[in-house]
Parts: C-alpha cells; sequence; structure tokens
C-alpha cells in the first residue's frame, strides 16, 4: 500500500516547472558546516593548548559554541548586533563557559577561525555532480548571509565558484535572509522573475519562508530527516534527489 504523504510528494515532483533560475543557500546546504568547523576547532584546540586551561573535552566545547552562536546568529539577522561583535563574542562567551576569561585569545580565535575554515573543503555528497548537472541547464546564483570576505572563500577553496553567476551576500544586499528584500535584490541582480526562480536551502524559517515571501518556489533540503515541514514547495533529504525536480 502506498504511503499517501508520499504519492503526494512523488506527485508535485513530477509537475514540470519552467524554472531558468537556481538560488542555492551555501552553509548546511552545500558547504558542510558542522565536519568544517569542526576541523578547524581541532586545529585552534591545538594551537592554543586549551586542554592545559581546562577544555578536555572536544564534544563538549563543541555544544556550548553552538548554542552561543546560533543565539548570536539570530541577533546578528535581527540587526541587534554587528558582525564583529558576533566574532569575538561567540569566542569569549564560550571560553567563559569554561573558566577562561582571556579577551585576547577570544580575539585570536576569533581571527584564526575567520582565516582557516573557509580553506576547508568537505562538501554534502553529490554537491559537484549536482552543479555539473545543473550548470547547463539554469544559471546558478548563491544567496547567503555568511560574511562576506569567507563566503568567497569557501566557495574558491572548494572549486564551486566555477558553477555560480552572482554570488549574492547579506552585506552586498544591506538585508539579511528571510527579509524579503535580500531575495528581491538577488532576483533584480539576476534579472529573473519570481515565478522563473527556484530557492534551495535548509533553513525553514531564513530561506523557505523569505523565498515563499518573494514568490518564488523553494527546496527545503533536510539531510538528518529531522525536520517537520509543510511550508517548502519541494522536500529532499539528499542533493541526489534534486534530479527528480530539476
Amino acid at each position: 500500500m502506498i504511503n499517501f504523504a508520499v504519492s503526494i510528494h512523488i506527485y508535485f515532483l513530477m509537475i514540470p516547472k519552467n524554472y531558468k533560475h537556481i538560488f542555492f543557500d551555501l552553509d548546511r546546504t552545500l558547504w558542510d558546516f558542522e565536519k568544517n568547523a569542526n576541523e578547524t576547532f581541532t586545529d585552534i584546540l591545538e594551537k592554543y593548548y586549551l586542554k592545559d586551561r581546562g577544555i578536555s573535552d572536544f564534544y563538549d566545547f563543541m555544544n556550548v559554541y553552538h548554542k552561543i552562536n546560533l543565539g548570536l546568529w539570530d541577533k546578528y539577522r535581527k540587526g541587534q548586533i554587528s558582525k564583529e561583535e558576533l566574532n569575538v563574542k561567540r569566542f569569549s562567551l564560550t571560553l567563559d563557559s569554561f573558566g577562561i576569561d582571556d579577551n585576547d585569545l577570544s580575539k585570536s580565535i576569533a581571527s584564526d577561525y575567520i582565516n582557516i575554515s573557509p580553506t576547508k573543503k568537505h562538501l554534502y555528497p553529490g554537491t559537484h555532480q549536482l552543479l555539473e548537472y545543473l550548470k547547463d541547464k539554469y544559471t546558478l546564483h548563491i544567496i547567503t548571509n555568511g560574511f562576506e570576505e569567507v563566503q568567497y572563500k569557501k566557495l574558491k577553496h572548494s572549486d564551486l565558484d566555477k558553477y555560480f553567476t552572482h554570488i549574492i551576500t547579506s552585506e552586498d544586499a544591506g538585508y539579511k535572509k528571510p527579509d524579503i528584500n535580500i531575495f528581491k535584490y538577488a532576483l533584480s541582480l539576476a534579472n529573473a522573475s519570481p515565478m522563473e526562480s527556484l530557492m534551495i536551502g535548509d533553513d525553514i524559517d531564513v530561506d523557505i519562508i523569505g523565498a515563499h515571501d518573494a514568490g518564488m518556489d523553494q527546496v527545503l533540503v533536510d539531510f538528518e530527516s529531522v525536520l517537520t515541514d509543510s511550508k517548502s514547495t519541494y522536500y529532499v533529504n539528499s542533493l541526489f534527489e534534486l534530479k527528480l525536480i530539476l
């Protein structure tokens, strides 16, 4: 017996759409943020001998950091803190949680993280294969809230920049996802209409709702199969599934 929800999902995937422009989020959609961050922090913890200063468990450190980082990024998207505050404060608050009060160390780690992390090259399975498949069929773009200088380095070091016509950053647009204006800016820059455009991302609130409000169809990419989604036009668990849509 065919599951009703699955049959509906497949049915909508089979509806032909005349997309011309595909807009991708970068972090956690193509670029494996967690894997690259973990590798970067392994380098940093060894460089500064943080085990000798009380951080004995890498995963404890990462769990604290991720919680603090997510909260600060939410404030950054809402315009409540600056880029500079976010970059240093996420490390000073994390170190403080382990009893380390050292602002100079926080600044050094912040600088190293910005320099090292974008050189990491871990991508989600199928990233290059998908983009090779799409590049001659559609015009491809990136829309990202990440720091401009960092995102460009990520794309270059992971050999992704060659696929994209426009790299739209929140700093360049003057707005952050999910603000409708960053999507309008991206559409204008690409000379694309919402009806012929598709947004692909991993975040319901940031990528999916923002694109929906701008009149664009959307794909929610849920690699871990943990999101409850009823908002996106399409839903996939891997990049390989995107070929069913495109």
